[in-house]
């Protein structure tokens, strides 16, 4: 333990993180049965792993299969406000070298991904692709060593798909976050759940009545759109997308602009993965009163400099809140400083559905072990097998039976002569 690196902030929170952690288990039936696999099978073997992931007590049972399955691990966190620190204290004194603290700051943040890099990493994972694009900016040296990696998030998957088109990346990536096991779970029902979580533990207000704007349809939006109308709001959807308009029209929510939307608004949450979707010129017609957050990876999808800018006093009446009042005496309300408000104000996503992505993170990372001479230097799905696996996975702990395919049956799909 003395020549073990690591910087967390309290040691002495480490068996308060530790009954955590165990709490989160009882939920990951998944995780569980790849602990027992992987200890049994070592398929990352002396392998060195370095990690920038959202340190929660869900991560730290994706940390016990890399362990189990013989990985040297190194993990930093991914975001300034998503550290557990009791969780990171319990992860230390198991023996893996973590780098994350609650509130660090920006040099912080970026040094400790300089320290999982320092562990010259034969795989990483990412959660945003800020540990990828370090990599690729100021450690390309260590490129060359490199036999793959993971990515968690829709974020990230948008940065790496651009470094890729782009010609600059220079290991192979599998894009976890678009298993159907991980997004049809993870983003709808995790993120829905999580993110009103952090509403209403932000500011306790209730929900039942009033507006509240969903900006972006994609699977994380639509959870969020579909858990505040389950709790009696009124629910707006922005979107740029046509398609995705035309669904979340068709699904029974208001479908307008921003700008329409925004005096309406009780409640702004950002879901889209982009900066400025809450821009300058909607803070001239924001409600009174209204809150705002962010459910994107990124703290850029509310114009945060605009905001601070036009403001003449800001308070903080409340944990995670931070209201700004107006020149004009309007007062806006943002939550937990614009950073991801599920994991900032709040816990994170359920241990049910962090079971699933954390199976599918941990088996694709084998699947990279194994296979990585025979994949190019790009992003990939997930192994279709992977994600039938963790289904199936899945449905048996929960004690659920299906159906399947009779010989006849496989054959007739599978087959064009037989018609009409």
């Amino acid at each position: 333990m003395s020549a073990q690196k690591f910087d967390v902030s309290d040691l002495a929170l480490a068996e308060a993180g530790r009954k955590r952690i165990d709490w989160a288990l009882s939920e990951m039936p998944v995780v569980h049965a790849l602990i027992e696999r992987f200890t049994r099978h070592k398929p990352l073997r002396d392998t060195r792993i370095s990690a920038c992931l959202h340190v929660t007590t869900e991560t730290a049972n994706l940390a016990r299969v890399l362990i189990a399955g013989g990985a040297d691990l190194v993990l930093c966190a991914s975001n300034p406000l998503s550290t557990q620190d009791d969780v990171a204290a319990a992860l230390v004194h198991h023996g893996i070298s973590v780098f994350a603290r609650r509130g660090e700051t920006h040099d912080d943040y970026y040094r400790h991904l300089n320290a999982a890099l320092d562990h010259r990493p034969q795989i990483t994972l990412d959660d945003g692709a800020d540990l990828v694009s370090e990599l690729h900016k100021h450690r390309h040296h260590l490129l060359d060593g490199v036999l793959g990696g993971t990515e968690e998030t829709t974020t990230g998957v948008l940065r790496l798909r651009a470094m890729a088109r782009a010609g600059a990346l220079r290991y192979p990536i599998i894009a976890v976050n678009d298993a159907m096991t991980k997004h049809l779970f993870d983003n709808r029902y995790g993120t829905g759940q999580s993110t009103l979580d952090g509403l209403i533990r932000a500011t306790n207000f209730l929900m039942a009545g009033k507006t509240v704007t969903v900006a972006g349809y994609g699977w994380c939006g639509r959870g969020i759109a579909m858990r505040a109308r389950g709790l009696g709001a009124r629910v707006i959807v922005t979107e740029v997308d046509p398609v995705r308009a035309l669904e979340a029209l068709m699904d029974g929510f208001h479908v307008m602009p921003m700008a329409v939307a925004a005096p309406e608004s009780h409640f702004i949450v950002t879901a889209t993965g982009d900066k400025n979707v809450v821009d300058d010129p909607h803070f001239d017609v924001i409600k009174d009163g209204a809150v705002i957050a962010n459910a994107g990876h990124f703290d850029v999808e509310i114009n945060l400099p605009a905001l601070r800018q036009r403001a003449v006093e800001r308070t903080q009446p409340r944990p995670s809140v931070e209201e700004y009042r107006l020149k004009d005496g309007r007062h806006v309300r943002l939550l937990a400083e614009g950073r991801l408000v599920n994991l900032a104000a709040a816990e994170g996503h359920p241990s049910a559905v962090m079971d699933m992505s954390f199976a599918n993170q941990a088996l694709s990372v084998a699947h990279i072990r194994a296979r990585h001479a025979d994949l190019a230097k790009a992003v990939h799905d997930v192994p279709p097998e992977i994600d039938s696996e963790v289904a199936r996975l899945k449905l048996q702990a929960m004690d659920v039976v299906i159906d399947t395919l009779t010989a006849e049956q496989g054959t007739y799909l599978s087959s064009w002569q037989e018609g009409t």
